[in-house]
């Protein structure tokens, strides 16, 4: 068959059509365009990242074990090699399409897990996703406070739970040159961890050990897993304008432990030991009222014990950085929602300020941040030991009392403030001099 020039010029259209509306069909196609992979103590974290939203259903095989996920109407153009697997309950992951025009991907397993799934909209950082969460299946054990009080001897350390803010797919806010306050808040939880560890009397717990996400209800129950008596959760400020700038305190504002309150209480029969931190007290087998009563008055007591505590560590924090507000604020954070467990977030800084970022992302400033936070929570559980404490053994002991130094205290005025001598308390405590430093400890002699 011959072609004319002008049946060409009809034929060319109808191919140059044809071309563009497969290209466009293929280009519409739904894809799975990375995989990402995280490991926390308890579970492992799966994200496929989507171009757009997609229906997704899963199922668990055994002998051998496997996941099978099965997302409609998509296909993958990802790979799984560079996923590292190790210490995770994954042998390997396979995939093939289904039915055409579907995908399913098989997860091989070591052991049998509790799978759970759930969709993610896009956002500023992320595009559509898919979560499958794979949690460890292990024998569940409680300790008691007998278990507590006997593993630490007859005095018990302090317990501050830090909680280092976001994690895993969850960046936080993004400073300039891409610098993740998921980053900057790790580094400065495991400063203060150390702090605490390396302090007679402390002991600091890490919420979140490593780079993997943790549901913020989850932040608070690790923090009562582990008997905690102070909970610390560390972030970075960011604001949409740049010249926006210093580091903030917060507890929980009175609304927040309001409805705090009314949802423990009306969760009461399916929770335990929910309020009163180590000598915890069961609200289940207590009628509503003597229910409503009791977490009112622990959520009351905690909130003021925050707010103390939180004082403490602006007081310390004001003395080496920049402060938006000089005094503690209030909101209905989720993770200071603890009604039994005192609880602060520190804003570190705002990671949007390009002078603050370049200061909170110094390893220097980090350790100085945490040697605030820390002296403030020390200078606070100085003044109110938990009974059964070591710190509380030492601030008290006989007529004797230790005093923590804070910044702008002189040794005249720490003196005069217990009735003694400058001269006893130099010789009381061995001291050569007048010079003290932060978080150096006084023993107050007997009047």
């Amino acid at each position: 068959m011959r072609f004319t020039r002008h049946s060409w010029c009809a034929v060319v259209p109808w191919l140059v059509g044809m071309v563009l509306l497969f290209l466009t069909a293929d280009s519409l196609a739904k894809t799975v365009h990375g995989v990402r992979l995280w490991r926390a103590p308890d579970h492992t974290r799966l994200v496929f990242d989507l171009t757009a939203d997609a229906e997704h259903s899963l199922f668990t095989l055994e002998n051998p074990d496997r996941l099978v996920v099965d997302i409609s109407d998509i296909k993958l153009a990802a790979g799984f090699d560079d996923l590292d697997l190790e210490n995770t309950p994954i042998i390997g992951i396979r995939s093939a399409p289904r039915e055409g025009k579907h995908l399913r991907i098989v997860l091989d397993l070591k052991q049998p897990v509790r799978p759970r799934s759930f969709p993610l909209q896009a956002n500023d950082q992320y595009g559509d996703r898919l979560v499958v969460d794979l949690y460890d299946i292990e024998k569940e054990s409680e300790k008691t406070v007998a278990d507590v009080v006997t593993s630490q001897g007859p005095h018990r350390d302090i317990v501050v739970a830090i909680d280092a803010g976001h994690g895993g797919e969850d960046p936080g806010a993004i400073g300039p040159n891409g610098l993740y306050e998921k980053k900057v808040v790790m580094a400065i939880s495991r400063e203060l961890k150390r702090l605490a560890d390396s302090e007679p009397g402390f002991q600091g717990v890490l919420v979140r050990t490593g780079d993997y996400y943790i549901p913020l209800r989850k932040r608070t129950d690790i923090a009562r897993e582990h008997r905690a008596d102070l909970f610390v959760s560390v972030h970075a400020d960011a604001f949409k304008n740049p010249s926006a700038r210093g580091a903030s305190v917060f507890a929980l504002s009175p609304g927040g432990a309001t409805s705090e309150t009314a949802r423990y209480l009306a969760e009461r029969e399916n929770s335990a030991d929910l309020v009163g931190g180590v000598g915890s007290v069961r609200l289940s087998d207590k009628d509503k009222i003597l229910a409503g009563v009791l977490l009112d008055l622990s959520m009351t007591a905690t909130l003021s014990s925050s707010l103390e505590v939180g004082k403490e560590v602006l007081d310390e924090m004001g003395g080496m950085a920049r402060l938006h507000k000089r005094h503690v604020e209030q909101a209905g954070f989720l993770v200071l929602k603890s009604p039994d467990i005192p609880s602060i977030l520190v804003e570190t800084g705002f990671i949007s300020n390009p002078t603050e970022a370049r200061q909170l992302a110094d390893s220097s400033y980090q350790r100085q941040l945490a040697d605030a936070i820390f002296t403030g929570i020390k200078r606070y559980f100085y003044s109110k030991p938990p009974l059964g404490t070591w710190v509380a053994a030492n601030s008290v002991d006989g007529a004797e009392r230790v005093y923590v130094i804070a910044r702008g205290d002189t040794l005249s005025g720490i003196a005069a403030r217990h009735n003694v001598s400058v001269e006893t308390l130099l010789r009381h405590n061995s001291l050569s001099s007048t010079n003290i430093r932060v978080g150096q400890r006084l023993r107050i002699p007997p009047i």
